[in-house]
């Protein structure tokens, strides 16, 4: 009975019918299992599991819902999924170190960071290969592109900096201080304001995008990693507190310490933002928190090494939407 029920989860997914509300799926990138858990949240279920190789962890989805891209740093691959069916459609080879991912609000170019080094691809998934390459700092893992697409914003391990880049030009705009080491790098919704997790001084930078400038430094736990926002709350993982930060968007003050599992490292929130999903890389499980209390009220199995570095969230909407 328990697999007739993962089945038709799996095919109302795949078919996007009858469905009554917004359903979110998780796609956790397991690095160590070499693989990709698809996960419905709602039920805890694991819907499928994919085949990725060259260690997984970096993930973006679409804004449609319809693909998934998951970077392989040592295969120096992008894989891209497809949702309808659920399967790969395409490998696209890369060079250096493919970590970060993000997708431009179109649903195309993909950008991916070169981990290995000073620069970040540019994709076309339609065409399988990188079209233009921008200049970055050393190191860039953390990528994210502002609402409107017009910028791409990258998180430069090595360089304690943010370059923000033209879409258009592909020219650099500007480079923004920040802690020692950002890696995961978050825009709001405005794209007003990027939030950078700065793993080796404990450490949130708050950028303005507009005025190119640092805002706030917000303390956190050790070692934070990335960053996920909800309409009034930050939150971040803290590798080496398995905890999660919680902070109030408004007055860039800490909230709450929240206890997860074992070195989180991935966080992203569901669709009605009323939910946090945090990937625990040494427990294999997903932690949900709930964001108004700021209360665990759910763990989920997934893989082996679970990192989902990334909008690793995919909503699939009401049909009539």
């Amino acid at each position: 009975m328990k697999s007739r029920a993962i089945a038709a989860v799996l095919f109302a997914f795949a078919t996007q019918l009858s469905t009554a509300a917004a359903k979110d799926i998780a796609f956790v990138t397991n690095q160590t299992g070499d693989n990709l858990s698809v996960v419905d949240i709602a039920s805890g279920a694991i819907l499928k599991t994919i085949q990725i190789g060259g260690k997984p962890a970096g993930v973006a989805t679409t804004p449609d819902s319809a693909k998934v891209f998951v970077t392989s740093p040592e295969g120096q691959l992008l894989t891209v999924i497809g949702t309808d069916p659920l399967a790969i459609t395409a490998r696209i080879k890369l060079e250096g170190g493919p970590l970060g991912v993000a997708v431009h609000p179109s649903g195309a170019p993909v950008y991916v960071a070169d981990w290995y080094g000073t620069q970040l691809f540019e994709i076309d998934p339609a065409k399988g290969r990188i079209t233009r390459r921008f200049h970055t700092g050393k190191s860039p893992s953390g990528v994210a592109v502002t609402p409107d697409g017009e910028m791409v914003l990258t998180a430069d391990r090595e360089s304690d900096q943010v370059s923000i880049i033209s879409t258009s030009t592909g020219k650099l705009i500007a480079t923004v201080p920040t802690g020692k080491a950002p890696f995961g790098i978050t825009i709001d919704s405005a794209g007003a304001r990027a939030y950078t997790a700065d793993v080796q001084s404990d450490s949130v930078t708050v950028i303005g995008i507009p005025c190119q400038c640092v805002i706030a430094s917000i303390p956190t736990g050790k070692r934070p990693y990335v960053i996920a926002l909800t309409p009034e709350r930050g939150f971040v993982t803290n590798q080496y507190d398995d905890s999660v930060t919680a902070f109030d968007l408004k007055t860039l003050e800490p909230l709450a310490k929240i206890d997860v599992g074992e070195y989180p490292e991935g966080i992203d929130t569901t669709s009605d933002g009323k939910s946090v999903i945090v990937s625990n890389w040494f427990s294999n499980a997903l932690t949900v928190i709930d964001a108004a209390s700021l209360k665990v009220v759910d763990e989920i199995d997934v893989g082996d090494g679970p990192r989902a570095f990334g909008k690793f969230i995919l909503s699939i909407p009401k049909p009539d939407q």
